[in-house]
């Protein structure tokens, strides 16, 4: 009975060692994943876009516009630096 005992104690340590090692690995790993993920989750800072010309300026800020809208329709602005934007364009 005793190395019945022995036996049921040693699997239990290999089993509860096996157990915290692997839970350590899997929150390294996410860990990894999240530091991987979060550069391409936040959108590069958008240049500004040049200044218009002066002959067509109207032309050239209706097309900065138009693209400062897609800029935001696809998620790489937010809707401050959209505003910031269309106020440089227009001022």
């Amino acid at each position: 009975m005793p190395g019945l005992l022995r036996g049921v104690a040693r699997t239990a340590v290999v089993a509860g060692t096996a157990t915290a090692v692997s839970n350590r690995v899997s929150r390294r790993q996410q860990g990894r994943w999240a530091q991987q993920e979060a550069p391409q989750q936040e959108p590069p800072p958008a240049a500004a876009p040049a200044p218009a010309p002066p002959a067509d300026d109207m032309t050239s800020k209706i097309d900065q516009l138009k693209q400062l809208g897609d800029l935001k329709a696809q998620g790489v602005l937010n809707e401050a630096e959209f505003e910031e934007q269309k106020r440089r364009i227009l001022g």
